[in-house]
């Protein structure tokens, strides 16, 4: 059994990680979701990051038996095989772990267009800056990452003649489920730049459309365990932003 932790109420970085053990249909425990009289809760999520001798510096973290993994990509890079969410090859499986550290890179970016001073001042406190980092984002930065994406899916060979384009090889793997987050996250913040984009971006969009059609993906995203955005987490929508 799994054990997830991180904070109840948003999708945030925990997301990435939710959407691979759902799709895999892994048995987990979202931890700080669950009832303190049973030992989960918030006070159980901060005494994983505060205890033991390998405390993760922030969510979110998979606990699996006695092993301790912070850092999105690090829970992916552990899960992916156990899993089956990744291809055999070595070689396969630190391209996909590539691929999850530029996604990663994205997601940083779109946090910080409404925190681009400090993550510990509120946004009303750094909207001036918040603005003129969002125009370079929505000219500059957006299309670069999805772009570079693009380029990823038209190089794949085995999606030539697949129905759901793939960034490795013919199966689904955790980082499809990743961009397919990513995306879903930048439709909700900026929908009016990410359209643009993706207009430009013909795979990518094929791929955000047909990622979902898998069953027990499908089912969860349906489900109330799918938190919807909201204007705590990381993507975030304010108009003024976009454009």
């Amino acid at each position: 059994m799994y054990q997830l932790h991180y904070w109840p109420g948003i999708q945030g970085r925990g997301e990435f990680v939710r959407l691979a053990l759902e799709t895999a249909g892994a048995p987990y425990v979202d931890v700080a979701r669950g009832p303190e009289d049973k030992g989960q809760g918030v006070p159980a999520l901060m005494a994983l990051l505060e205890d033991g001798p390998r405390p993760p510096f922030a969510c979110p973290a998979l606990v699996h038996g006695r092993r301790v993994i912070g850092q999105t990509a690090a829970i992916l890079l552990y899960l992916g095989p156990r899993l089956k969410l990744v291809p055999a090859a070595v070689a396969d499986r630190l391209w996909v772990h590539q691929l999850q550290l530029t996604i990663a890179d994205a997601v940083t970016e779109a946090h910080d267009l409404h925190h681009p001073v400090g993550s510990s001042l509120y946004y009303e406190d750094q909207k001036p800056e918040s603005l003129r980092r969002a125009q370079d984002f929505r000219r500059n930065r957006l299309p670069r990452f999805l772009g570079w994406f693009e380029t990823v899916l038209a190089r794949n060979p085995r999606n030539e003649r697949a129905g759901v384009p793939r960034l490795v090889g013919a199966r689904l793997s955790y980082a499809d489920l990743s961009l397919f987050q990513l995306v879903d996250g930048l439709l909700y913040a900026l929908p009016q730049a990410t359209h643009r984009t993706l207009k430009k971006t013909p795979l990518v969009a094929a791929l955000h459309t047909g990622v979902p059609q898998h069953e027990r993906l499908a089912a969860y995203l349906a489900s109330e365990r799918r938190l919807p955005f909201n204007e705590e987490g990381i993507f975030r929508h304010y108009p003024e932003l976009d454009g």
